[in-house]
């Protein structure tokens, strides 16, 4: 997988479960990491962000960092990318550093701000949850989708079957965007799995941009970990609908769903799930005349 992984020697030691044992065995292996590196994002000549990211896919990662921080919301407002030089210290070009050109119209955000966003958090360096609260240019609140609780409740282990990375590492997120048919099936339009969930994130939301695709009506977008602020904040000004998570959503973000006219999903599984918000868009049968 190029630079998405890396192999390492380990020292494994096997625990037989038994407190009196007096030694454990150790087992030298290789195991495979995910790889995690910085990447600067510029704007023009500007300095405008570093992300500790999976390399990968990284023209999706800035077109959908720079939609999530409402800088553009349209392909056309976005001229280019291109990696810069850059070298480490044996000579090799790094691929760490990506400058976005925009269109002379597009409101360029304050210089010297500097944001870094660690592979953890997606608002790190943000001022205040004022700052984030940003509005969007799309309305879920609009979208009419409604989708069958069986087919929500199935996107977990869709989302599953298709990360190939976290198969390989086991240390990864993955976010996939989902199209929801007229019949209530749902198809995957775009998967991308990276240490930072919010990454990943991103690297959906600026897949979507490039593709022309946005605003996401009729889609749901169906992540591996918690249902933070930021994911919700990042799903909203995408215009996606409806935000589900394998995890519990905090408090902040169901507050921001619900301001939004999103419906959100959490701890979402085959057999059940919780709608903290929007639940007029989960279809669920009606039980059976006793």
């Amino acid at each position: 997988m190029g630079r998405v992984t890396q192999r390492r020697k380990v020292h494994k030691i096997v625990l037989d479960g038994s407190p009196q044992a007096l030694e454990f065995p150790v087992r030298h292996r290789e195991d495979v990491l995910a790889v995690e590196e910085p990447l600067e994002i510029r704007i023009g000549s500007m300095s405008f962000s570093v992300t500790m990211r999976t390399p990968g896919n990284d023209f999706d990662l800035v077109a959908g960092f720079l939609v999530s921080e409402g800088v553009i919301w349209t392909p056309e407002q976005l001229v280019s990318l291109r990696f810069c030089a850059g070298e480490n210290a044996d000579g090799v070009q790094t691929f760490n550093v990506v400058e976005a050109q925009l269109r002379p119209d597009v409101v360029r955000p304050e210089t010297g701000r500097n944001v870094f966003t660690s592979s953890s958090c997606g608002i790190c360096g943000t001022d205040s949850i004022d700052a984030v609260r940003k509005s969007s240019h799309y309305s879920p609140a609009e979208d009419p989708l409604t989708i069958p609780v069986e087919t929500l409740a199935a996107l977990p282990q869709a989302l599953r079957s298709a990360q190939d990375v976290f198969d390989v590492t086991g240390g990864v997120h993955a976010a996939g965007l989902f199209r929801i048919s007229d019949d209530g099936s749902a198809d995957l339009l775009c998967l991308r799995e990276d240490v930072g969930r919010h990454n990943a994130v991103d690297k959906v939301v600026g897949w979507a941009l490039r593709e022309g695709l946005l605003p996401l009506r009729g889609t749901v977008l169906q992540v591996s970990g918690r249902a933070s602020f930021e994911l919700v904040q990042k799903a909203s000004l995408a215009g996606i609908p409806v935000l589900a998570a394998v995890s519990a959503p905090s408090s902040l973000a169901v507050e921001l769903a619900e301001a939004s006219g999103m419906t959100l999903a959490g701890f979402s599984r085959q057999t059940s799930l919780n709608i903290y918000a929007g639940q007029h868009r989960v279809a669920v049968p009606a039980p059976a005349a006793g």
